[in-house]
């Protein structure tokens, strides 16, 4: 038996593998496990389990978690069902509620292998400004493939409440961030007092992901030409398209943007040979045929969504209910993403905001 993981976040060996057997996974004679932990991600905790020639993912909630955001049934049945019209999606093998097993429900799932695009993996891959081109399109293309998706077909029609998405939207992520504040950041009262006056009041509805970024892409190898998987679904729904969109162009840092992001929020973004936020959102409506009006209300309520999971993360460490010395400056990472929507609220802009 052998855990690669962070203290305080040990999986339980003997309780799993007797789920593992119940759930026909593996068979009575198996026994030696190795578990490493994926490091990437701040939210769900995410598991490599390995029993002989066999992978699978766990993944369960962070310790300390209350359980809004991080309902492991729902994101089981997300994939348990998607993967039939959205291959990319890995399919769901088994979920349990039980929480004697591991201490908090937990669902296991299918191993894709591939190439995940953090920014230290496109730096030492040395990725080029034309495979960034390449990149960014089948990154998009896979993006527009989701929201696509015939959500009452797969069966996910109840996933959620397209009409008055986004109304609920900018009240409970205002209500979030006021419940998790441990300072106080003017912009972002200013912010939620502007999205409740801005916000679109007709949009379409679609399968939305909520959290779709280069590192939750899987890669099949350095062609770059084929996405193997979608990773983290824990915030999938149904809701307006554009406001999945906002989200991912808020986590899309450019080379304009501050040293406080650049340095403090790398990503592969900002290197040559990706499009600027505006050309990223153009591609996407050609490629789409969507509209895009009202294009910074959907940046802002973007960077507003990350501010408030950073606040709410750093909340969690503030009160010592984790110790990943990751979030140790997180309420610094979400004052800026105010900042940042604040400028672009100034500025009617979504790039060159200082």
């Amino acid at each position: 038996m052998h855990q690669k993981v962070r203290k305080g976040e040990e999986l339980k060996i003997e309780p799993l593998l007797n789920f593992l057997k119940s759930e026909n996974l593996i068979d009575s004679s198996m026994q030696d496990m190795e578990i490493r932990q994926f490091s990437n991600g701040f939210s769900n905790l995410t598991y490599l389990l390995k029993i002989g020639q066999n992978e699978w993912v766990l993944r369960r909630p962070p310790f300390g978690a209350v359980k809004r955001g991080h309902d492991m049934g729902r994101e089981y049945k997300i994939l348990s069902r998607l993967y039939k019209s959205f291959p990319k999606a890995p399919k769901a093998l088994a979920y349990t509620e039980n929480k004697d097993i591991l201490g908090a429900p937990f669902y296991i799932m299918e191993k894709k292998n591939g190439i995940i695009l953090t920014y230290g993996e496109c730096i030492k891959r040395n990725v080029s400004p034309d495979d960034f081109q390449k990149i960014s399109n089948r990154w998009l293309d896979t993006f527009i493939e989701l929201h696509q998706v015939d959500f009452e077909a797969v069966g996910l029609g109840d996933l959620g409440k397209p009409n008055g998405y986004v109304e609920r939207q900018v009240t409970n992520w205002g209500k979030q961030y006021l419940k998790a504040a441990t300072m106080e950041v003017p912009e972002a009262l200013k912010i939620m007092k502007w999205m409740e006056d801005n916000q679109p009041r007709s949009y379409d509805a679609s399968l939305i992901h909520n959290d779709y970024k280069y590192d939750n892409i899987v890669f099949k190898d350095e062609n770059w030409e084929e996405v193997n998987a979608v990773l983290d679904w824990e915030m999938c729904t149904l809701g307006d398209p554009l406001m999945d969109l906002g989200t991912s162009i808020a986590y899309w840092s450019v080379s304009t943007d501050s040293d406080f992001i650049l340095k403090g929020w790398p990503s592969p973004t900002a290197l040559e040979g990706n499009p600027k936020r505006t050309e990223l959102v153009e591609m996407y409506a050609r490629k789409s045929g969507r509209s895009i009006n009202n294009l910074v209300f959907y940046y802002v309520y973007g960077l507003f969504k990350i501010a408030v999971i950073c606040q709410q993360i750093y909340y969690r460490y503030n009160k010592g209910l984790t110790t990943d010395k990751r979030f140790a400056h997180l309420d610094k990472a979400a004052q800026m993403f105010c900042i940042m929507g604040w400028q672009s609220i100034q500025k009617n802009k979504i790039e060159d905001l200082f």
